[in-house]
């Protein structure tokens, strides 16, 4: 029987190397999974801002392996599971999603830093949230009283996402 136990293990550790471990319910293998010094899941720890001279920025800090990333352009925000509105003053909104992602840990306590649901008074971003930490994906919000004009990009060491969004042209009617 234990034999089977092991061979089970090493399956499991196979299939998770491989990217299809999703599909194995959490504990099958009957083995704790081996420790490394990175979590499987990316952990999104915080989200900070800044304004520059020509662009306001936003940076999502990420421990581990940096996720896929999508950014779109939504009239409104929501939050993931319940679908209810995000409180946040904007005209325009930006939702950044990373996936696979979780903003707590194992034991299932928060481990993101970051504003919950902020009001901002730089001349781009005004407001951030945290719009959801559910079922593998992390959402955060911007709000912006213009239409973003932005660009996105990825830094490392540590693991970071990007967005920087230019400020509004006055006198162009944007």
């Amino acid at each position: 029987m234990h034999h089977r136990h092991t061979l089970a293990a090493v399956a499991a550790g196979i299939l998770l190397t491989a990217g299809i471990g999703a599909t194995i319910p959490a504990g099958a293998a009957g083995a704790p999974a081996p420790s490394t010094s990175t979590p499987a899941t990316a952990l999104v720890v915080n989200a900070r801002w800044g304004g520059h001279a020509t662009f306001d920025r936003l940076v999502i800090d990420v421990r581990g392996a940096m996720p896929p990333v999508t950014v779109q352009q939504s009239r409104s925000l929501h939050y993931d599971g319940s679908g209810e509105r995000v409180p946040l003053a904007g005209k325009y909104f930006l939702e950044i999603r990373l996936s696979p992602a979780a903003a707590h840990d194992d034991a299932g306590r928060s481990v993101y830093q970051g504003p919950r649901l902020l009001k901002i008074h730089l001349p781009a971003l005004k407001g951030v949230a945290l719009t959801g930490d559910f079922e593998g994906v992390v959402g955060i919000g911007a709000a912006f009283d213009t239409k973003p004009e932005y660009k996105t990009f990825r830094l490392h060491s540590p693991e970071r996402f990007v967005v920087d969004i230019a400020h509004p042209r006055v006198g162009c009617g944007a």
